[in-house]
């Protein structure tokens, strides 16, 4: 049967508990002990130096004031003002500790979590990448990782700063004057509701709008990764106007986020500092009456200034862990996210050296996009070992999915693949990939040396035999005429180089490889006659004492071949010799007519 695309990501679980996903970042903040434990020693001391500010002002007005005023000299003034100063200078000290070591803290958690989901990214399997925008995946990667980076780096730090200030100011106010903080306290509850209930509505708009971010960010980086199509069609205006639209319909959304954000902070820090006035407005009259003195009337007030300050600091970091919340969202719901094909727990070994027998028994496919299609049905193939088979038939009849199932980017719904008598689901993929070289139609090229993305088929490869590659690959004159030779960096997708010298990067590629296993897709299809000659003699030296799969639409592969299989609709129709097959007429003598004899 088909394997079911994932379910669409359920909002409940983030509606019900918004800032819960934020727990999933634990794991990698806990890396980092001495870290954490730095910044809480200094996030312990800023906290201590702000809550004795207060005191120290308090000392200030009724110690150093009083004592001018009695003619006591400035001696008690100048204590009273060194005082306060050392108080600021542990305050700058303690508040530059904490900047530093939660800032290095949520650089390397943010680090470590997108490593983490680039290589679970990586370990995905074809179909999960088939279904899902490549844009997407990048936007989470960097859109909501730097969401994160905020939280650990800033919003976590004032988060805990502010929840212990608050808890210390309310502590300092009651013993300040209970009855003045009685008054205070009124006035919390009043702020703390805006944020809870405008919290709910805005998580959901803060997920709504880095979905949109995320659906801008996957427009670019296809419309910029098909750019020559885009300007050879002269769509520049029309793709413009998309990926406009597309952030017009981002900003719309953000522009939503920021004016419910907006609002709450502006409604709790009202209600807060309205409370404040109040209180204030009693213990004027109190000093006034000669019950409260005014250092302590104005300690009071700078710890209700301060607590009010962190009250409303607490609402909006609250609702920057609601954004957060939704971009941590997103990346557990990858995280989450479990590959169809997968190592067996205890997976077969090869034999040393394979002898790269291929069998194909039965095999059933359909493609999870194409559900009512099958690309293989009942297909069986034997191939032995050394023995060259060219695979042919019309677009659509299911070659290029031989080469996917055989890589095992899927597996197949019934039937079986085996290589060397083993099934391919017992085996471990990447020591399966390593048996088989593939060059591919069109070749991936990296934004890398010429000698890097030819080592890429082998890492430990020495220069010498990546030279040795490149002249068997017949690549030695154009690689000779690069500026900086096999040192040349050739661009995104190989832009310095054609067609044709990109495919020989590949074949120089599969070269040093030596892999029993060959794969050809059209692997000259893009090369002129003169460079086709000369990748054809590379091409034998290649494919000799290797078995090989070779998807033909040319006359001199499919001669090569021992043996040609003709498919259509997912089966085989026919196969046997060049020879033999155009005698027998059918598919295989109108292909041969249309594509290989003209």
């Amino acid at each position: 049967m088909n394997s079911p695309a994932p379910p669409p990501p359920n909002p409940n679980p983030l509606s019900k508990a918004p800032l819960g996903t934020l727990r999933a970042l634990w794991p990698f903040v806990r890396r980092h002990r001495g870290l954490f434990v730095a910044w809480l020693v200094a996030l312990a001391a800023s906290s201590t130096a702000t809550l004795s500010l207060p005191l120290a002002f308090r000392t200030m007005i009724d110690q150093g004031f009083a004592a001018g005023a009695d003619g006591m000299g400035g001696a008690a003034i100048d204590r009273a003002f060194v005082l306060l100063f050392l108080v600021a200078v542990a305050l700058a000290l303690a508040t530059a500790a904490r900047f530093f070591f939660v800032s290095l803290l949520g650089e390397r958690v943010v680090a470590d979590l997108r490593e983490r989901l680039y290589a679970h990214l990586m370990a995905l399997d074809a179909g999960f990448h088939d279904r899902t925008r490549s844009g997407e995946l990048v936007s989470r990667l960097t859109a909501d990782a730097e969401l994160l980076r905020s939280v650990v780096g800033s919003s976590m730090s004032v988060a805990l700063r502010s929840s212990v200030t608050v808890v210390g100011s309310l502590a300092m106010l009651f013993v300040t004057s209970p009855r003045l903080a009685a008054y205070a306290l009124v006035g919390i509850p009043l702020a703390v509701l805006p944020i809870v209930f405008g919290g709910r509505r805005l998580q959901k708009i803060s997920r709504s709008a880095q979905d949109r971010v995320a659906d801008a960010n996957a427009l670019a980086s296809e419309t910029l990764g098909a750019v020559r199509t885009v300007q050879a069609h002269a769509r520049e205006p029309y793709e413009r106007g998309r990926f406009a639209q597309a952030l017009a319909t981002a900003v719309d959304t953000a522009r939503r986020r920021i004016q419910a954000q907006a609002w709450v902070t502006a409604v709790a820090i009202t209600l807060v500092f309205g409370a404040i006035t109040l209180v204030l407005w009693s213990g004027a009259h109190d000093v006034v009456a000669g019950r409260m003195t005014a250092g302590t009337l104005g300690q009071f007030v700078l710890y209700a200034l301060i607590g009010g300050g962190s009250v409303g600091a607490l609402a909006e970091v609250f609702n920057e862990l609601q954004r957060a919340a939704g971009g941590m969202g997103r990346i557990t719901e990858l995280l989450q996210a479990t590959p169809e094909v997968r190592a067996p727990a205890a997976p077969r070994a090869l034999p040393s050296p394979p002898r790269g027998e291929i069998e194909l028994d039965a095999v059933t496919f359909h493609y999870p996009m194409r559900p009512d299609a099958p690309a293989l049905e009942q297909f069986s193939l034997r191939v032995r070992p050394g023995e060259t088979v060219a695979l042919v038939g019309p677009s659509g009849a299911g070659k290029s999915t031989v080469f996917s199932l055989l890589l095992r980017f899927h597996d197949p719904e019934s039937g079986a693949l085996r290589v060397d008598g083993i099934d391919l689901r017992e085996l471990d993929p990447a020591a399966l990939r390593e048996a088989i070289a593939l060059v591919p139609q069109q070749p991936t090229i990296f934004a890398t040396t010429a000698r890097d993305n030819i080592r890429y088929g082998r890492l430990d490869a020495s220069d010498a035999e990546v030279d040795a590659a490149v002249r068997a690959a017949h690549a030695s004159d154009f690689i000779a005429a690069l500026p900086d030779g096999l040192g040349t960096e050739l661009g995104e997708r190989g832009a310095r180089l054609s067609g044709g010298q990109q495919q020989r990067i590949a074949i120089a590629r599969a070269l040093l490889k030596d892999a029993p296993i060959l794969l050809l897709d059209e692997a000259t299809s893009a090369l002129d006659a003169q460079s086709e000659r000369a990748v054809q003699q590379a091409l034998e030296t290649l494919m000799e004492g290797r078995t090989t799969l070779v998807i033909a639409h040319r006359l001199a592969t499919v001669l090569k071949a021992d043996r040609i299989v003709v498919m259509d609709h997912g089966r085989i129709v026919a196969e046997g010799t060049h020879d033999a097959l155009l005698a027998e007429g059918g598919l295989y003598a109108e292909l041969a007519r249309l594509q290989f004899l003209d």
